[in-house]
């Protein structure tokens, strides 16, 4: 990565948020305390148009975080050579503060998948995950932040921990680490274990920004607690209170409020980023 290193980001340590066109002219109006944005590349892989325009004008007020939810990299097959020409695109002209993808796969076979879906943590898939990596960076020209997952089930064939495997990917490839604390929780009640021991062990050295986002809660077959990443909520009090345990450890980190479904007026949103800001503020004091 000689030439390509611009830290783990290029983000202030404050509070952002999603950036959806219909609040466009209320955060151009009144951000108050959001510090910057947060798009999804898939969104703006076109060559004008309204939406082009919009996310011009947000770009000359705040800097911007590149999120892709398309890249696939954990798929078994080759990374979409086509997905990868219009992201190097983008990211070409946006110039963003940061780019990240998530450790999941989406694709296979040609078809793609509206989801996000898990992988094992395994040696093979650590080889092809940082294979994947590698290529989007060099394809890019920078490092990138990757995101652990929400997780919904186990694997029988996973020889290391989740966050043993994405220090590992992180050692291998230089990329950084994009923590994001609702996954933590969900994948943590899922799976019946502790989320505050995970958090302490993650290497937050390598985190270059953080995500909060709500959950649904609904039941599994034998009537205990399914948490679905569904980013249609309020940040839940469980999550702010582990986002507290990070910020002691790690010291203030550039903060994004996710809500992309049933998505609020814009005071509702900008009252989230505002209670990230006080503790954001609170650690910096």
């Amino acid at each position: 990565m000689d030439g390509m290193d611009r830290g783990w980001s290029g983000l202030p340590p404050k509070a952002g948020v999603g950036y959806k066109p219909r609040h466009l002219e209320d955060i151009l109006a009144a951000p108050g305390p959001v510090a910057w944005v947060e798009i999804h590349a898939e969104n703006y892989m076109v060559d004008g148009g309204p939406a082009i325009a919009g996310l011009r004008r947000i770009a000359e007020r705040f800097p911007v975080s590149c999120h892709g939810v398309g890249l696939s990299i954990g798929s078994e097959g080759p990374l979409d050579a086509e997905h990868l020409g219009r992201l190097a695109r983008l990211v070409s002209w946006l110039d963003p503060a940061s780019v990240s993808e998530h450790l999941a796969w989406s694709g296979h076979g040609g078809g793609y998948l509206a989801d996000l879906l898990p992988l094992p943590c395994d040696e093979a898939t650590l080889a092809r995950v940082s294979d994947h990596i590698d290529e989007v960076q060099e394809r890019l020209g920078r490092r990138i932040l990757l995101e652990n997952p929400s997780n919904y089930l186990g694997f029988c064939s996973s020889t290391m921990a989740e966050v043993e495997f994405l220090g590992a990917v992180a050692a291998r490839t230089g990329c950084g680490l994009l923590l994001d604390v609702n996954n933590v929780h969900v994948s943590a009640v899922n799976g019946a274990y502790g989320a505050e021991a995970y958090l302490d062990a993650f290497p937050l050295a390598l985190v270059g920004e953080i995500h909060l986002a709500g959950h649904e809660i609904e039941a599994d077959e034998g009537g205990g607690p399914l948490l679905i990443d569904a980013h249609n909520n309020p940040v839940a009090d469980p999550v702010w209170t582990l986002y507290a345990r990070v910020l002691a450890r790690s010291g203030p980190l550039p903060t994004l409020i996710e809500w992309d479904n049933d998505v609020p007026a814009w005071p509702v949103l900008a009252a989230e980023a505002a209670r990230a800001d006080a503790v954001l503020a609170k650690c910096r004091a």
